[in-house]
């Protein structure tokens, strides 16, 4: 028998107490009596044969940079702590308790999302879904452990170079990174005005889906349905499946030949001109660094000693890229958008490893070094669709030699978020077939 919004609500809210420590390291904060209040909302207007949409009665839970009214937005950071209280919810939140949802609690998070790992040292870092003695990937870690381990049904999270990808993939569950226009970020804690996205990490495509237009401001419709024959995916071998752990690369090609079977037009394509171009542009300092450097400067002139030493060190960074460079890096980025726009005009989709390793050892990364090197690989495949604006989602793989998660990414047109999203509901239930 299936269970109502308050059963579910209980279960949820049990989970993340039954995990005593752990739980607090997932979990920012837990609003049981609020959750179970809209739950029971929800459960009386299903009587009186009332929805507010396909969010109405799902248990969600938001990661600690979105605004919830009366309580400090810590983005992580110690420092935040005694920030004032918001004075009322980010935008998305509004838009979750307009459409029934049941918010739980805010998911932990890297310090100012400024980091693919999810280390954490301020709040403690949420172990791995499937080993907690491994990364939980970042920087939305709460979030995809949440969803894992059955915390929330639904986790909204920030992807500003793969921050709801990494996790997602990291920890075996499904995340969706818009085009930046799609989901307003009013409201939330800023990373990098140029990146920043908010996008939902779930069980499903179609959880995801229906979560997007709820975020997205728009009402929910079905989504076109598409088959997984005639697709046309390309896969840009070169750079980005550089340095892939063997697991992974079985995963993915296991998957691109099941894909081929059911009548999937796969083409291998060379991209490397494009996708390396974020890389090289940005070698004198990066648009996020030097965004972050703005947004943190009176941290950073006050009491730097109080951010994590592996974040502060990303954003001190920032404080030398010349205003000339960002600028130029800002054209070149503008231009090359187009010019990809045209190189991949003739597939539906590109397909590769959300990121070419599963999750490491937490304490193999307690050096700075490791933890940089480890940090780069993490964000190198999904950051760079962010600099290029493109609308990707990461897919768990079931089948692998390895007893940990792996990540396929799926990215789209810019714009053509609904049409991405109605191909992956396809690739995922045909990926499910999969032994």
């Amino acid at each position: 028998m299936q269970m109502n919004s308050v059963q579910r609500t209980e279960q949820t809210l049990a989970a993340i107490h039954d995990a005593g420590d752990e739980g607090r390291r997932i979990f920012t904060r837990v609003y049981d009596e609020a959750a179970l209040a809209a739950a029971r909302a929800s459960v009386d207007r299903a009587k009186s044969g009332i929805s507010l949409g396909p969010l109405d009665g799902r248990v969600v839970s938001v990661k600690d940079l979105f605004d919830v009214a009366g309580e400090a937005t810590t983005a992580g950071s110690a420092v935040l702590r005694s920030a004032p209280a918001a004075a009322q919810d980010a935008v998305i939140v509004q838009r979750l308790r307009a459409a029934g949802a049941v918010i739980v609690g805010k998911t932990n998070m890297t310090e100012f999302a400024f980091s693919g790992i999810g280390i954490n040292p301020h709040y403690g870092t949420p172990g791995n879904a499937r080993d907690v003695t491994r990364i939980p990937g970042g920087s939305s870690s709460g979030a995809g452990v949440a969803v894992a381990r059955g915390m929330s049904e639904i986790s909204i999270g920030s992807d500003t170079g793969g921050s709801v990808r990494i996790p997602s993939a990291l920890n075996g569950v499904t995340g969706f990174k818009p085009t930046q226009a799609r989901v307003t970020r009013e409201g939330a804690f800023p990373l990098s005005f140029s990146l920043d996205t908010v996008g939902p990490l779930a069980r499903s495509v179609i959880d995801c889906a229906q979560t997007d237009a709820v975020l997205s401001g728009q009402s929910w419709t079905q989504l076109p349905e598409r088959d997984v024959r005639g697709l046309r995916i390309g896969i840009p071998r070169g750079l980005l499946f550089t340095q892939t752990e063997g697991a992974v690369q079985k995963a993915f090609d296991q998957v691109i030949e099941e894909l081929s079977r059911a009548g999937a037009r796969v083409t291998d394509v060379q991209l490397d001109q494009w996708l390396g171009a974020p890389f090289k542009l940005q070698e004198k300092g990066t648009l996020i660094a030097a965004e972050a450097a703005y947004i943190h400067a009176e941290t950073l002139a006050t009491q730097p000693g109080a951010i994590d030493p592996f974040v502060l060190a990303r954003i001190q960074r920032g404080e030398t890229v010349a205003a000339a460079h960002y600028v130029s890096v800002q054209r070149a980025r503008a231009q090359l958008q187009q010019t990809l726009d045209a190189q991949i005009a003739d597939f539906d989709l590109l397909m590769l490893p959300t990121v070419p390793f599963v999750a490491p050892r937490i304490d193999a990364l307690a050096d700075m070094d490791a933890f940089n090197q480890a940090n780069m690989l993490v964000l190198r495949n999904p950051s760079v669709f962010n600099f290029y604006d493109l609308p990707a989602m990461s897919l768990p793989v079931n089948t692998t030699e390895s007893a940990l998660p792996v990540g396929l990414m799926a990215v789209g047109r810019r714009g053509c978020d609904r049409d991405l999203l109605a191909m992956c509901a396809a690739l995922q239930a045909q990926m499910s077939t999969l032994k």
